[in-house]
């Protein structure tokens, strides 16, 4: 492969990375359109969907490890709310992860499409302002947790995400968790959640491995970077950088599939 190609690879993940890390996320929903889209339009040879998923999954595991990392100091990261999110998306993510080598290309890239839909709806629904409760004051309903935990975790599976594009709005409006501790603890989350894709990306063939090694590495550096930024601006912006890339990612994977 060509010097540059490598070099466009690292770019892609040095700056989804950093962007992911300030906002919450693995980064896929950023990522995943990226990797798909970008290379081709600089004239390198395009990945295959299972590819992309397959790198992106990868990635997502280290990029949050190195995420959480930077926020365990804060006081953000719920405990109660990793454990039930965390061991339900596991699981979720590994059958999903797995299946999805009996899907077809466009069958992967509609699955993402409808997630990334879902989520930009989740983001505009009115919340209350829930942001002032203090970290050790936050409660939620289990239940929702990890059944929410478990349904994100097959379909993002599925396209090698971690999911946190979807859980992030989900905790923000369906349980009502404050912004920062939020954004803190899906990195903690999706940590475990991509442990299950990437296995079961792995175990059938889906990883690229020179690609993955380079976004691992931008990952490594930008996403600290990403998440310490994250934690000196304010909230509102957090959430509106957020739903921009998630409503952007979403037309643009929709206009593809139906057009």
């Amino acid at each position: 492969m060509d010097l540059w190609f490598y070099v466009t690879i690292f770019l892609i993940g040095f700056a989804g990375s950093y962007v992911s890390g300030m906002v919450g996320i693995g980064g896929s929903i950023i990522k995943y359109p990226m990797l798909l889209y970008i290379p081709p339009m600089l004239g390198f040879a395009a990945f295959t969907a299972h590819e992309v998923s397959g790198i992106s999954a990868v990635q997502v595991f280290f990029a949050t490890i190195a995420g959480a990392w930077a926020y365990r100091k804060g006081g953000y990261l719920n405990k109660d709310l990793i454990i039930y999110m965390g061991a339900s998306i596991l699981v979720g993510s590994f059958i999903g992860s797995y299946g999805s080598r009996f899907m077809g290309e466009n069958g992967i890239q509609i699955v993402y499409g409808v997630l990334a839909l879902l989520a930009a709806i989740m983001m505009f629904i009115p919340r209350k302002n829930v942001d002032d409760i203090p970290p050790e004051e936050v409660t939620f309903n289990k239940t929702i947790a990890a059944v929410a935990g478990f349904s994100v975790g097959v379909a993002a599976g599925i396209v090698g995400a971690a999911g946190a594009f979807l859980l992030v709005p989900i905790m923000l409006t369906v349980l009502k968790i404050p912004t920062r501790v939020t954004i803190a603890t899906s990195l903690a989350v999706t940590f475990l959640s991509s442990i299950g894709s990437t296995i079961g990306k792995v175990m059938t063939g889906q990883v690229v491995l020179v690609p993955a090694i380079i976004m691992i590495i931008a990952s490594l550096i930008a996403s600290p970077l990403g998440a310490k930024a994250g934690q000196k601006v304010n909230t509102k912006l957090l959430q509106g950088i957020l739903a921009a890339l998630i409503v952007g990612t979403a037309i643009k994977i929709w206009w593809d599939v139906l057009l």
